[in-house]
């Protein structure tokens, strides 16, 4: 599960290749109802009779590598200052009262941004807008991109309103562990942070345009700003303010960081549409379309979103800082998740929105990129948990161990980290089997086996934060890494439903036992590398271990994986090599 409203949109669709772009297929957007739906080429993204006669044109080609580069290092930016961000909170805040107070309340308002932007608009809005661009039809994608703007103004608008009006009841669902002066504290930041949210989801509607358009870089980056926001505001209130005004003084802060995203962004947005003009004339056949395709993903985002705020209902009853430190646990999860799954998703979504072919070369296309992509995220991915599990002491004490946040607290928050990586691979090669879920048209499938994540996330999750940890006479907060843990196995109960019902439509896709246990082989040896080096290195400053150890464990698994020639790691060293020649 990815958090935070930083996030870019949650869908991953096709191989990060960095050397070429030979793995740039053409294929069609095709409209399927069910999984039994055979594939339907000649079907149009939208419904007009234009767009049929225009299938025979000449399939237009797109340059991915540099495209996925571009969002990757947005992304990256964007993470590397939300990291920078949470260091400075703990550093004031730890696992205090106030420090989950504020970690609560900015989950509500972050409920809205993330039901109607990022993943949810991707899915629904870039097919039909990027599709339209892809057949020159500039007045009609204008003429979209100011419906779907005002019909996402409005309803934010709306369920902001409403959301302020009714904190005090949502603070019952979501933290009824808290009670007296952090209650009260908790509902004066939601309604706060509530109108930050509905800038974000425009903010995310920003992002649908800039990615059509092919303008990744900015889009991504634009959340520096909001985090930029936040930090300025802990650096200049932090030594003047006690913790309860200064949580208060940080959720202004993010209100102001939201305005800036999208202040940043906006003048990019109108230069690219030109014609833009504001409609709530919904009747129109592309934004139905929008709306229709909107729906199912809106509710299956709902569906996940309904399971994160189980965690936090039940990270709540633990005790002080259960709360916060599994936000600082996520923080550190959604990392490779967003660097190794999401940039590619951004990069491919509007090229195959865009792109048409037969039924069998729609197949095949898939196939190949589902199966590249599979390889590429779990070259990074792999290591990632290796990292997290054998290193997460280090990694946990190098970012946020500072002023209130202690080596306790590390470890505290390792423990919950470690428990995050048992899903972690199920969950990033998960959504990339959504995102070809929704290359194909089909939102209703990854739908129904959200639901069935969260069925199982919510029974596992209470059993492990809630009786077990006193059937095991162990400290109840150690609950949460049981939520964590339990979370990790239902993200594999959809991994494996999602590719099995994809694969009765297009054919085998999965990761090879060879290459599975080569990667995972390589990181374990270079995981026993970096314990060696702790050992000889002694204990040294968390940042200054950090470097000691984590370099040649990166270093071992770069180095091996190259020698032994795995073209993932082929590729990436190209990129470098070009890009420290020019």
């Amino acid at each position: 599960m990815t958090f935070g409203p930083c996030s870019p949109f949650n869908e991953i669709s096709a191989p990060l290749n960095f050397e070429s772009d030979r793995g740039s297929f053409q294929f069609a957007m095709v409209q399927t109802k069910s999984p039994d739906t055979p594939l339907n080429p000649a079907a149009p993204i939208e419904n007009n009779p234009a767009a049929s006669s225009q299938k025979s044109a000449a399939p237009r080609r797109f340059g991915t590598s540099r495209s996925a580069f571009l969002v990757a290092a947005g992304i990256f930016l964007s993470r590397i200052s939300g990291l920078i961000r949470d260091r400075f909170f703990a550093h004031y805040f730890g696992n205090s009262d106030a420090a989950d107070a504020f970690k609560a309340a900015i989950r509500i308002p972050n409920f809205l941004q993330n039901l109607f932007g990022e993943g949810v608009l991707s899915a629904s809005f870039i097919p039909v807008y990027a599709a339209l661009l892809a057949r020159d039809d500039r007045e009609e994608a204008d003429r979209v991109a100011g419906g779907i703007f005002a019909l996402l103004a409005l309803t934010a608008s709306l369920l902001v309103l409403l959301g302020v009006l009714t904190t005090p009841w949502l603070i019952e669902i979501i933290a009824p562990g808290f009670g007296g002066e952090k209650r009260q504290l908790t509902i004066h930041l939601v309604r706060i942070l509530f109108p930050g949210a509905g800038l974000l989801v425009l903010s995310a509607w920003c992002l649908g345009i800039l990615n059509s358009h092919r303008k990744f870089f900015l889009s991504y980056t634009a959340p520096v700003i909001w985090n930029a926001a936040m930090i300025a505001t802990l650096i200049f209130f932090g030594a003047r303010m006690t913790q309860f005004p200064l949580a208060a003084a940080l959720s202004w802060g993010a209100v102001i960081g939201s305005a800036l995203q999208v202040g940043v962004q906006w003048p990019v947005v109108m230069h690219l549409l030109g014609r833009f003009r504001l409609t709530l004339h919904a009747r129109a056949d592309n934004i139905r379309t929008v709306v229709r395709n909107f729906i199912p993903v809106f509710i299956s985002r709902g569906v996940v979103q309904i399971s994160a705020y189980v965690d936090s209902v039940l990270a709540s009853l633990v005790g002080t800082g259960a709360v916060a430190a599994l936000s600082y646990a996520q923080t550190l999860y959604t990392l490779p998740v967003s660097l190794f799954g999401m940039a590619v998703s951004a990069a491919e979504l509007p090229v195959m929105s865009g792109q048409l072919g037969s039924e069998d070369e729609v197949a095949r296309a898939l196939r190949t990129r589902l199966d590249a992509g599979l390889r590429q995220i779990a070259y990074f991915v792999v290591p990632s948990v290796v990292a997290f599990l054998a290193l997460g002491d280090i990694i946990v004490s190098a970012i946020y161990q500072s002023g209130k946040f202690t080596h306790a607290d590390a470890l505290y928050v390792w423990g919950i980290l470690a428990g995050s990586t048992v899903g972690l691979l199920a969950s990033t090669l998960g959504r990339l089997y959504s995102s070809t879920y929704y290359a194909l048209r089909d939102t209703r499938t990854p739908l129904r086996f959200a639901v069935i994540r969260v069925a199982l996330t919510t029974i596992l999750g209470y059993l492990s934060a809630v009786p077990l940890p006193h059937l095991l006479g162990i400290d109840q907060r150690w609950g949460v890494a049981g939520l964590t843990i339990s979370a990790g196995i239902s993200g594999w109960v959809e991994f494996l439903l999602l590719r099995h019902y994809l694969n009765r439509r297009i054919g085998k896709t999965g990761l090879p036992l060879s290459f599975s246990s080569t990667i995972w082989g390589i990181a374990t040896a270079a995981a026993g590398v970096a314990w060696a080096v702790r050992w000889v290195a002694g204990a040294h400053r968390p940042i200054l271990m950090a470097l000691v150890v984590l370099i040649p464990y990166g270093l071992v698994y770069l180095g091996v994986t190259f020698a032994v020639k795995l073209p993932e790691a082929k590729s990436l060293g190209a990129m470098f090599s070009r890009f420290t020649t020019r």
